[in-house]
């Protein structure tokens, strides 16, 4: 107990020892022996540490948008702006998608600076959240890479702010107070007066635009680290190749990852869908199963026995049975989702070592960072993933990568769908050929012509950026344009829409303003709310936060469960 040990203390056979806390992170040395950066590195990372202030400069921070080709080594650039940042005795931070957190990054920072960052995301406990925010507040800690909240950490002399991968919608705070941690990062940067790089292979519309216009300074890497080339990218059209029935990869495919794995090499089969199947439709009656709570199908999850939903989180035991007319045997998957292809791949590569990456997949950040190592090292032959194997790893031994399905997301009803599903296949084809040996891509498609997978096919991304920017400027869409979006939800759906139509009675748009809706959401029914949507279309040059006051002010306020959420450049339209 305490009072025996007061007691040995008093009489001098105890003695106190005063513990210092381990730091919270150790500090990085800028000058740590580094490799060798090459011609083009060096170039764009004097750029980028020409123009960082010194302490005593105050002037308004300026935005850098650095781009470079996949496996172009821009990570190494930053660092190196890093660097400077820390021998002038400031603080950086590097924001990344929490998804691309991963141990292989950290171990790049360590192998820099001879040590690892501080990090901040979700997984930290509250004692360190808070030693780590002391810290940061306090000068402590030189460096934190973290998820899009570390933006708001109180920094004590911030120096640097780094966006990696820019475009990535992850950025995006999608409930409680909406915002978007890239645009942020650039403002935070004005107010601190310090740079603000946005570090991508695949920038944004909104950021090209602005480093064409000059409002961004534009740093290009425009070859690959070393040399190396970049993957030859190939399509294979499923309306003449067509699978044997029941699967879902080509001959063509089957055959370019029997080539490869008998070149010793590994092969990544790409298809962005979680669980076994999209839909289980009972053959008997048709009955579909739907969640509970959402308007979404349930997809199955055949290694949790489970059909679940990837909106709430819903999960029910797959029946042996239909519930709906009691038929047995009558349940069919329709559709592939990563565990199905894995099974595929499982029944034709029996003695292939095959790893399957998911974000939902039993082990959580644990297991996924021993995988990603895994492949990294070589000791697997066959990669089965969804889209977080396209955020930044470096796998060197991999030659071939497979797109299973690079029609999903180009016919949905979001105007960002053919910028997202370019970056999307870019980033993932570039996973090839990272190595000694030459990658190539196969991309199996239903409309080779479409003009996102041709400029993918071609290595054209300047031409698809032109087209894509022409197409948005002509419809007045972002960054031409500014979108918001009014989402009214509640417990009943005649209410929630009543409501909707009674706000759009009394919007009474200005010129240059333009309401839509109210309109039934895509996803009309979330943990069981309803919910409708009202889009505002502006002229850029409006202040469309003002009208939104103005107009709420005049409407009629939401009573009872009555929700109306309010997004400013919303990402999602679902």
């Amino acid at each position: 107990s305490l009072s025996v040990v007061d007691g040995l203390i008093d009489d001098g056979a105890l003695e106190t020892v005063a513990l210092m806390p381990e730091p919270v992170a150790l500090p990085p040395d800028p000058d740590h022996p580094r490799v060798p950066l090459s011609d083009a590195q060096a170039e764009a990372a004097h750029a980028l540490i020409a123009d960082a202030p010194s302490p005593a400069d105050a002037a308004t921070g300026e935005t850098i948008l650095l781009e470079g080709v996949t496996g172009s080594g821009k990570t190494e650039v930053y660092f190196e702006a890093v660097a400077e940042c820390v021998r002038q005795g400031r603080q950086a931070l590097v924001l990344m998608p929490e998804i691309a957190l991963t141990a292989q990054f950290l171990d790049r920072f360590a192998g820099r600076f001879g040590v690892r960052p501080a990090t901040w995301h979700s997984g930290i406990g509250g004692k360190r959240r808070e030693r780590l925010r002391a810290g940061v507040a306090a000068g402590e800690v030189s460096v934190v890479v973290g998820a899009r909240s570390a933006l708001f950490l109180p920094f004590r002399n911030l120096g640097l702010i780094v966006v990696d991968e820019e475009h990535e919608s992850a950025y995006k705070q999608e409930d409680g107070v909406h915002y978007h941690a890239r645009d942020m990062a650039v403002v935070r940067g004005k107010i601190e007066g310090c740079p603000v790089v946005l570090a991508s292979a695949t920038p944004s519309i909104e950021s090209r635009v602005n480093a064409q216009s000059g409002r961004y300074r534009h740093v290009v890497l425009p070859g690959r680290f070393g040399g190396r080339p970049m993957p030859d990218i190939a399509a294979i059209d499923m309306r003449l190749d067509k699978p044997e029935r029941g699967r879902f990869l080509s001959p063509p495919m089957v055959n370019a990852v029997k080539s490869t794995l008998a070149a010793g090499d590994q092969a990544l089969l790409f298809l962005n869908r979680r669980g076994y199947a999209p839909l289980t439709l009972c053959r008997a009656c048709g009955h579909r199963y739907q969640c509970r709570n959402c308007s979404t199908w349930l997809v199955e999850h055949r290694f949790r026995r489970a059909l679940v939903c990837h909106q709430c989180g819903y999960a029910e035991r797959k029946p042996e049975a239909c519930t709906e007319c009691g038929a047995f045997d009558h349940l069919t998957p329709c559709g592939p989702g990563v565990e199905r292809i894995a099974e595929e791949v499982t029944e034709l590569f029996p003695e292939q070592r095959i790893v399957v990456l998911s974000s939902d997949f039993p082990g959580g950040a644990e297991r996924l960072r021993q995988e990603l190592e895994t492949v990294a090292a070589g000791d697997c032959d066959i990669v089965v993933g969804t889209q977080l194997v396209a955020k930044g790893h470096n796998f060197p031994h991999l030659t071939l990568v497979g797109v299973l399905d690079a029609d999903i997301g180009l016919t949905s009803g979001d105007p960002r769908a053919a910028e997202r599903t370019f970056q999307l296949l870019q980033q993932v084809t570039g996973r090839a050929g990272r190595g000694e040996r030459p990658g190539r891509a196969l991309v199996q498609t239903y409309q080779p012509e479409h003009p996102v997978i041709a400029a993918l096919l071609s290595g054209d991304a300047d031409r698809f950026y032109e087209e894509e920017i022409w197409a948005r400027e002509a419809a007045g869409l972002p960054p031409f344009g500014r979108l918001a979006a009014l989402i009214v939800s509640g417990e009943e759906r005649e209410k929630a829409e009543a409501h909707g139509q009674a706000l759009a009675r009394v919007a009474e748009p200005p010129p240059g303003v333009s309401v839509l809706g109210p309109a039934e959401a895509p996803l009309a029914l979330i943990r069981g709310r309803w919910r409708f949507r009202l889009l505002v279309k502006t002229e850029r040059g409006i202040d469309v936060q003002s009208y939104l006051r103005d107009w709420l002010a005049r409407g009629p306020k939401p009573r009872g469960n009555l929700k109306v959420a309010i997004d400013v450049d919303p990402q999602s339209f679902l």
